[in-house]
């Protein structure tokens, strides 16, 4: 019965720690947008999350015994980063576009503040079931 409950609330809490991740590392793209050599990172929030809510990994490999070694990452909340593609080249070799890391920022502030209000309402929700109002 528990579980029927929360399940809402793990699949939001995911998606909240993988905005969070999300935010550090384009924080860490515009911070080093003077840098030299420097390449940006990001990684694939759709997929990092239907890894952490069950799904199988894009790159995962199947195995049919038990004793097959897995391959790939071990925690689904921690996705592996990519370098960003770099869109206009520079002498020093910073791959940092700040007009798309800026964006890509607000786009996911907005999107973790949406996931957080939705979790508040939830939990609002269920206490509201529980006091029984």
């Amino acid at each position: 019965m528990l579980d029927q409950l929360t399940a809402g609330l793990n699949f939001q809490s995911n998606a909240l720690l993988l905005r969070s991740q999300r935010q550090q590392v384009l924080a860490s793209n515009i911070a080093n947008a003077d840098t030299p050599g420097y390449i940006a990172r990001d990684f694939d929030f759709a997929q990092a999350l239907k890894t952490a809510a069950g799904g199988v990994p894009r790159s995962a490999v199947s195995t049919t015994d038990a004793r097959h070694l897995r391959l790939g990452q071990t925690d689904p909340l921690n996705p592996e980063l990519a370098y960003a593609v770099q869109t206009s080249p520079s002498q020093d070799g910073n791959s940092v576009d700040l007009d798309r890391e800026r964006a890509n920022f607000v786009d996911n502030s907005i999107r973790y503040e949406s996931t957080l209000r939705f979790i508040n309402g939830h939990v609002k929700t269920m206490l509201s079931a529980i006091s029984g109002q």
